[in-house]
C-alpha cells in the first residue's frame, strides 16, 4: 500500500492541491455551485489547457478511482434508516415506488437513447436518489470512462440547480395549498439536499422541513438503490443467485456503515465531520476525474446526457406528482 502510494505521489499530490483549492473556493459559492463540481471544472481545465507531467498520470489515475471508493464510506455515516418511520406508510411506500421506477426507466430508456457507456445510468441513478454522491456511489462498479462521471456530475447539478429555481414558482402559480404535497413533490424530486432545501425553505418553513425529511429518506433509500441497479446492470452475467450479492469492498462497507448508524446514535459532532471529510475526500477525487476529461468527448456525449437528464426529471416528477 505503502509503496503504491510513493510510486503515485506526484500524481495524489497534484489532486490534492486542486481539490483543496475547490474546496476554498466552494466557502464564497452558493450551494447549487459546490465544491465538487468546482473541483471537475478545474480539473477539466488543467487537464485540457496545461500539460500535465506524464509522470503524474499513475497517480491521477490511482485518485480518482481509490479516493472515490473512499469517500463513500465516509458518506454512509449520515444514513439513517429512523427517517423511514418519520413520513409514514403511505408517504414511504410512495417515494420507494418513485424512486425503483425511475431506476428501471433509467436501465431500459438509457438504451433506447443510446447514451455513450455509462451516463445515462449515472444520470438517472443521481436524479433517483441524491446527485452527486448517488453517482459517486455508484460509479467505481461500472466500466466507465472518465467523461460518463463528468457528464453525469454536470447534468445532475445543471437540472437539481433548475428545478430549484423552477419548480417553486411553478406550484405557487398552480395555487397549491397542501404543504404534505408540497413538501413531498419538492423532497422527492430535486437532486441534492442543497436543491430540496433552497426550493423548499423559500417557499415556507413547513414546507421545507417535510420536504428535507422526505430528501432524508430518499438518501437512506440508496443502500437498496445501489443493490438493485447493481442487480440490473449484472443480472445477465450472473451465474447464479449467489451472484448478485457479490458486491464490491465498499458497496459492502456502505451497507454495513447505514446499518450500524441506525441501531447506534451517533454524536452529531461525529456526523458532521463525516459529511464533511467524505464531501472533501469527493472533491478531490473529482479534481483528479476532471483532469482525465476531454472537452471533445465531453462536448460530444454532452448533449445526449443533457437530454436524457431532463426526460428522466420530468418523468420522475409526473410519476410523484400522480400519486400525490
Amino acid at each position: 500500500m505503502l509503496e503504491t502510494v510513493k510510486s503515485n505521489l506526484k500524481g495524489i499530490l497534484f489532486s490534492l492541491v486542486l481539490g483543496l483549492a475547490a474546496i476554498s473556493i466552494g466557502n464564497f459559492t452558493p450551494s447549487a455551485f459546490n465544491s465538487i463540481l468546482i473541483a471537475l471544472l478545474i480539473g477539466m481545465i488543467f487537464g485540457n489547457f496545461i500539460n500535465v507531467p506524464k509522470s503524474f498520470e499513475s497517480g491521477i489515475s490511482y485518485t480518482s478511482s481509490k479516493l472515490l471508493e473512499l469517500s463513500i464510506i465516509f458518506l454512509a455515516v449520515g444514513i439513517n434508516y429512523a427517517n423511514f418511520a418519520k413520513i409514514g406508510a403511505t408517504n414511504f411506500l410512495t417515494i420507494a415506488f418513485t424512486i425503483f421506477s425511475i431506476l428501471i426507466l433509467t436501465y431500459f430508456l438509457s438504451k433506447k437513447f443510446n447514451c455513450p457507456g455509462s451516463t445515462g445510468i449515472l444520470v438517472g441513478f443521481g436524479t433517483a436518489i441524491c446527485g452527486s454522491s448517488a453517482i459517486a456511489a455508484l460509479s467505481p462498479s461500472l466500466k466507465k470512462e472518465k467523461e460518463d462521471v463528468a457528464i453525469a456530475m454536470a447534468v445532475v447539478n445543471l437540472f437539481g440547480t433548475v428545478g430549484m429555481i423552477a419548480l417553486p414558482l411553478i406550484l405557487n402559480k398552480l395555487n397549491i395549498v397542501d404543504v404534505q404535497k408540497i413538501g413531498m413533490l419538492i423532497g422527492g424530486t430535486l437532486h441534492s439536499v442543497g436543491n430540496v432545501a433552497g426550493a423548499g425553505f423559500a417557499m415556507s418553513k413547513e414546507i421545507g422541513d417535510t420536504a428535507i425529511t422526505v430528501k432524508l429518506v430518499r438518501v437512506a433509500l440508496l443502500t437498496p438503490g445501489l443493490i438493485f441497479m447493481n442487480f440490473l446492470i449484472n443480472r445477465k452475467n450472473a451465474v447464479s443467485w449467489k451472484d448478485h450479492f457479490k458486491l464490491p469492498w465498499y458497496l459492502v462497507a456502505f451497507i454495513a456503515i447505514t446499518f450500524l448508524t441506525t441501531l447506534i446514535p451517533i454524536p452529531k459532532s461525529i456526523l458532521d465531520a463525516s459529511e464533511y471529510f467524505g464531501k472533501a475526500i469527493l472533491t478531490i477525487a473529482m479534481a483528479a476525474i476532471g483532469l482525465k476529461v476531454s472537452f471533445v468527448k465531453l462536448v460530444q456525449s454532452g448533449k445526449k446526457g443533457i437530454t436524457f437528464g431532463l426526460i428522466i426529471f420530468a418523468l420522475q416528477v409526473i410519476v410523484i406528482g400522480l400519486f400525490i
